[in-house]
């Protein structure tokens, strides 16, 4: 970790990140960090950690609010899965949704669609039909379902993936009324938690947290289901949110965008590359973890942008990785994949084992979880959500 000017940063310092957490305490944050698997974003970077005494940060938490990740321990029987796995992906790619605006195959319901709260916010009230929809899919970009094994020949399944179109419409509406009274600079936007327009927020934000956890939820056991398998245990978390938290003595709305919350003893799946080992680490208490207001990475980190991994056909400029490279690394990885572009491919991303040794003395790494299956929106998919 290095202090410049003042701000924590762990790994190696992105110029254009740290000049964007720099424009966010520029807006009243009282405290920010960038984390090791840092990279630009809109507004703010991806990888900050930014608090604020009183103010939320619509932008801060980003378009995808409540993306995260969920790792679940099964039964399953790892030889079997090695075996069967073409087979098991096949299901998975194809009873699981994914891709930008999909709807769900299945008939998926929530409990979380009684809440009242629906009706009576008007942005909530506009989205209910497409939340209902897409409950349960996964979408596009980074996000992905994998099936993995750990170091003790267990099967695990994690996924990435946020609150959707729902979060998306909540953002882009907070984000354009913080706009409209003038609370905006550098593209990044706040609001009052006392006025109204801030308490909605919190209350829509609440909302797609709960949302993202229902979909993650209903993704891992049908993936389970796949397997034939029990659930043993689940690690679950956000990592573009913001949470009201007492760091000391001081009461903060701390935003995390692309990190994830690791006080000590709590556990977090943070996901690799589509060939390398995920982690299960979980939050240690240290000098270094109150820099980080107790947070960690939510991956690798990209280090190609997309543009610059797939190529601009219109201007005829070729990308920096091929399909077949891609492929290759893949192959190499005994890794059975279904779906991705090359713009998610192992060469566009940092390397997980590097970037969490830059947060040495903040977390451990409680299992590593190597991929033997993998499933992501195919090239085809257009991502226009760039977080």
């Amino acid at each position: 970790m290095k202090i410049i000017e003042d701000i924590p940063v762990f790994g190696e310092v992105d110029l254009g990140a740290f000049a964007q957490i720099k424009n966010a305490r520029e807006t009243g944050a009282y405290k920010v960090a960038l984390m090791g698997d840092h990279h630009l974003g809109y507004g703010v970077p991806i990888g900050g950690v930014v608090a604020y005494h009183e103010m939320i940060s619509p932008s801060g938490v980003g378009y995808d609010i409540a993306c995260g990740n969920k790792a679940i321990l099964t039964d399953a029987r790892a030889e079997n899965v090695r075996q069967k796995v073409r087979t098991i992906m096949d299901d998975v790619f194809h009873k699981i949704s994914f891709g930008v605006g999909r709807t769900n195959e299945e008939d998926v319901d929530h409990e979380l669609f009684d809440d009242p709260l629906w009706s009576e916010n008007s942005v909530l009230k506009s989205l209910k039909e497409k939340a209902r929809a897409q409950l349960g899919t996964v979408g596009s970009g980074n996000h992905y379902v994998n099936v993995m094994i750990d170091e003790l020949d267990r099967v695990w399944v994690g996924v990435h993936f946020g609150s959707r179109g729902l979060g998306h419409g909540i953002a882009s509406y907070y984000m354009d009324q913080a706009k409209r009274i003038g609370n905006e600079k550098h593209q990044i936007t706040w609001l009052h938690q006392g006025s109204e327009l801030g308490q909605e927020y919190i209350a829509c934000m609440e909302m797609a947290g709960r949302y993202a956890y229902a979909g993650r939820d209903w993704v891992c056991q049908r993936v389970a289901k796949i397997l034939g398998a029990k659930v043993l245990d689940e690690i679950h978390n956000h990592h573009n949110f913001a949470w009201r938290e007492k760091h000391e003595g001081d009461d903060l709305w701390v935003v995390r965008k692309g990190a994830t919350p690791a006080f000590p003893g709590q556990r977090g799946f943070v996901g690799a590359t589509m060939a390398e080992p995920s982690v299960i680490l979980e939050g240690v208490d240290s000098e270094r973890s109150v820099q980080t207001l107790y947070s960690t990475v939510h991956g690798a980190g990209r280090v190609m942008s997309r543009t610059k991994a797939k190529g601009n056909k219109k201007s005829g400029v070729a990308g920096e990785v091929s399909r077949e490279n891609m492929d290759s690394w893949v192959r190499k990885a005994k890794v059975e994949l279904r779906g991705a572009d090359v713009d998610e491919a192992p060469q566009c991303y940092k390397r997980l084992d590097e970037v969490l040794a830059d947060h040495e003395g903040t977390v451990r790494v409680l299992h590593r979880l190597t991929p033997v299956g993998v499933a992501m929106a195919g090239k085809e998919v257009f991502d226009p959500y760039k977080d």
